[in-house]
């Protein structure tokens, strides 16, 4: 009754968490809204474009990459063959094992009509593919714990995914050990299948069990007389056609003799009873917690990678705001992204865990559903989702087949709608924002920047205001010292004014009149820079719509490093804003 009980529970929770988890692909968002697709809109699109590819060509992609890709697995094999490894062996391992043990009754017993678990080869496989899950739950723990993978972050949902397999796997396999050492089950074998009265019969079948089976009796004890063996054996006759020796069991046989001291002692003490209840609920509470939990990936990463084998950028936009979210569940959060990511290394600089690929996920997770995010949290998201040089490399290499370059920009997007200053948008890594702008709001692309620039004169009084008087002030010390520390930036005092660089710039090219749009000129901050004069240096938009092509540093005669003077006042003004806020 308890175990129909605690199934139908876990059953029950475990389809309202997939109902959910599916009706949040429907209904969140990863980029700007788009008020016109609403979730029963998507989910109309989303059947619509299913059956249209089922009775397509692209059917073909479908079961190519669901068998390559989604079974064997052969993009992580081509990546790191210990990483295959670990995951063909726990989810091939736990997979079979859910299908030949868990589901017994519903999938084993209708191919193989004389199955019981306790025959042959079942017991064999069972142990084997036991043995896979445990092999695969070692590599796990190696590779995370021990071997340290480099930027391979370990979070609450890793933990959680290596223990509840492991509480399952070894409570299963000492519950195996343990039943075959127990006199209790003996009895109650007997006592179901056997004859009771008969004594001598049941005393010659134990002591073939004792013997043969691994079973430790408090009364029965070896050595046998060959007779009451081979008695033994003529009442076992009736016994085998439903128990094998238990030695096919390699692992639970192992486990038995490891224990058989205790076994009597176990058995008095009722754990068979308590091991059972340890496996199933471990069992039942890995379903019904699946849908919300990381491993919810077994079903959402074969869906990841067949939804991006057959869609392309023009196909819908309902279809492709729902794979977005899919793909949030999809990520198994290997960190294959992050040991690939271009721009990682700055974590150093910038204890920002954000910058990872693979952690971004989780915060996106977090926008995508609503969830309520400090200012600090969301800032910190912006600038982990902004610091990326677009390289694609996350995309190119991630196992489950998540565009996560595109993930980036709408959430970037998102972001910067938000209305908090992103100071990298003035920086070249908004570069591939300007080549996707037509993808984007055009009416809102500016705003960030503009943004971004009022936070800058807000906070540091720095930039020039239009038709403003600047004062003339005297040279700042710690400012000209400052740009002496750097190798590339100390090069200003080399400048001798022959404005190569501002008859290079293409920026100053635009204007007809680039003094009244662009203040200083990149000659004339070269000489601000030289005077020590810092509100000068600072008080030019030259600063912020420098394209940072090189041009001017490549063809001065002097090789000052303009461009690079340029990097070293945005950087110094974006960290006084930042100093500045956070003191506020």
């Amino acid at each position: 009754m308890f175990f129909s009980i605690s199934l139908y529970i876990a059953l029950a929770i475990f389809a309202i968490g997939l109902i959910y988890k599916i009706s949040t692909w429907l209904r969140y968002n990863i980029g700007p809204v788009n008020g016109e697709i609403t979730p029963l809109v998507r989910a109309t699109r989303a059947i619509k474009g299913i059956v249209a590819t089922i009775f397509s060509r692209k059917i073909i992609a479908l079961i190519r990459v669901f068998i390559l890709d989604g079974l064997l697995q052969i993009k992580v094999l081509k990546q790191d063959f210990l990483r295959w490894r670990m995951h063909i062996c726990i989810y091939g391992g736990f997979m079979l094992l859910l299908l030949m043990h868990a589901l017994e009754k519903q999938i084993t017993v209708v191919f193989f009509p004389d199955y019981y678990s306790t025959l042959n080869p079942f017991m064999f496989l069972r142990d084997f593919f036991g043995l896979l899950v445990i092999a695969g739950l070692v590599m796990a723990v190696v590779r995370r714990f021990i071997l340290k993978v480099p930027r391979l972050k370990t979070s609450a949902m890793d933990h959680y995914a290596i223990i509840i397999l492991a509480v399952i796997m070894f409570s299963g396999l000492a519950l195996e050990g343990i039943k075959i050492t127990s006199h209790t089950r003996f009895q109650e074998m007997v006592e179901d299948y056997g004859d009771p009265d008969d004594e001598e019969g049941t005393q010659s079948l134990e002591s073939y069990w004792v013997k043969y089976y691994g079973v430790v009796s408090p009364t029965v004890k070896g050595p046998f007389d060959a007779e009451v063996l081979e008695a033994g054996q003529e009442v076992n006759e009736s016994c085998i056609d439903c128990h094998s020796r238990p030695q096919w069991a390699f692992l639970g046989y192992t486990t038995a003799k490891i224990i058989s001291p205790l076994a009597v002692a176990l058995d008095r003490a009722g754990i068979p009873d308590l091991l059972w209840y340890i496996h199933f609920l471990a069992c039942w509470i890995g379903l019904a917690y699946l849908p919300f939990s990381k491993m919810f990936h077994i079903f959402a990463s074969p869906l990841s990678l067949m939804a991006n084998a057959v869609m392309d950028k023009d196909s819908d936009p309902a279809n492709i705001a729902t794979r977005q979210v899919m793909e949030l569940d999809a990520c198994t959060h290997c960190c294959t992204c992050t040991l690939n990511c271009s721009v990682a290394v700055a974590f150093e600089y910038f204890p920002n865990i954000n910058i990872f690929p693979s952690e971004k996920i989780a915060s996106v997770k977090a926008l995508a559903a609503g969830r309520e995010l400090s200012e600090q949290e969301l800032r910190h998201i912006q600038e982990g989702i902004y610091l990326c040089t677009n390289c694609k490399r996350c995309t190119v290499v991630c196992p489950v087949g998540i565009n996560l370059q595109d993930l980036w920009f709408n959430v970037r997007e998102a972001t910067l709608q938000k209305g908090y200053p992103e100071f990298f948008a003035l920086s070249p890594l908004s570069f591939y924002r300007g080549l996707m702008s037509a993808n984007g709001a055009q009416d809102n692309y500016r705003e960030p920047l503009n943004k971004a620039r009022e936070a800058i004169v807000a906070a540091c009084d720095l930039m020039v205001k239009k038709d403003t008087v600047l004062p003339l002030t005297s040279a700042n010390i710690e400012f000209k010292e400052g740009l002496n520390l750097s190798l590339q930036a100390n090069t200003f005092s080399a400048c001798f004014g022959c404005e190569t660089c501002t008859t290079a710039c293409p920026v100053v090219a635009s204007y007809d009149n680039p003094q009244e749009v662009l203040g200083l000129l990149p000659h004339q901050i070269m000489h601000s820079c030289g005077l020590g004069l810092r509100d000068l240096a600072f008080g030019s938009n030259m600063l912020w719509d420098c394209l940072t092509c090189y041009q001017c540093q490549e063809l001065c005669p002097q090789n000052v490093c303009i461009a690079d003077i340029l990097y070293e006042l945005k950087n110094e003004a974006v960290k006084r804003v930042k100093t500045n806020t956070m003191s506020s």
